[in-house]
């Protein structure tokens, strides 16, 4: 492989650095690390084929950033003359899907002042609390959206609330919660949650347990939803790793 190295030189390391940058940013399996560099060009271009390439469906959340951008503006503007609680939780919900979770719950306080009858309103507000590290904070309106329908968003909210009281130290609480989510719901959020929680309760080996159940669950979804929850399988090894060395 050497040998050909010069004849692409130097679009050989840029693509490997192409590679390589796109590899620590995703984190996909560990052994495309050693394809990429000891496979020279043919390796990184292997790479870039089945990794990158399928990865770009990711990237639309990008482009329809510049839309979100506009219709963020023109609301901002909108609700000076009509703060109406529908202008309010639809800002928010473009806030959320920005990831300025402090905004976002800025907005569904006063849209919730305004119209308090929402339930998915309470439940972004609980998710924005939850994206800006406010396990506390989001556990009043979790249990109002569980408390109202405990199958609200297929048992995610209900996984959400168990923790949610997990991270700030009620794990009794957080038993009663993750027992009906963990029946219903098998997203790799909830087999992560629950297994993290498990581990803060000292139940180490059936920690390890689900963790590997959320191992499996990898190989049962489609690829394009494999790199969707790539950060929770990543989680997952983290955990992994922490429980065995404890």
């Amino acid at each position: 492989m050497g040998g050909l190295g010069h004849l692409f030189y130097p679009w050989g390391l840029i693509v490997q650095g192409i590679a390589l940058w796109h590899f620590v940013r995703r984190r996909p399996e560990g052994y495309w690390l050693w394809i990429i560099i000891f496979g020279g060009v043919l390796g990184a271009g292997v790479y870039v084929f089945a990794e990158m390439i399928p990865d770009l469906g990711l990237l639309r959340g990008t482009f329809q950033g510049f839309g979100r951008r506009s219709r963020i503006q023109s609301l901002e503007t909108q609700i000076l003359d009509n703060p109406s609680a529908g202008n309010l939780e639809e800002l928010a919900e473009l806030y959320f899907e920005k990831k300025d979770y402090a905004k976002a719950r800025e907005a569904l306080n006063r849209a919730i002042a305004a119209r308090g009858d929402s339930p998915h309103a309470f439940y972004l507000r609980a998710k924005s609390a939850l994206g800006m590290g406010d396990y506390a904070g989001a556990i009043p309106d979790l249990e109002l959206v569980v408390g109202k329908d405990s199958k609200f968003d297929y048992y995610r909210a209900t996984g959400l609330l168990g923790d949610a009281y997990a991270r700030t130290g009620d794990l009794e609480k957080a038993a009663v919660y993750f027992a009906g989510a963990v029946q219903y719901s098998t997203t790799p959020e909830t087999l992560y949650n629950y297994a993290h929680y498990l581990r803060l309760a000292g139940n180490k080996e059936e920690a390890r347990e689900w963790t590997k159940k959320l191992a499996a669950k990898k190989r049962t979804l489609a690829r394009y939803m494999q790199r969707v929850e790539r950060p929770w399988f990543r989680k997952g090894k983290t955990l992994e790793k922490e429980i065995k060395e404890v």
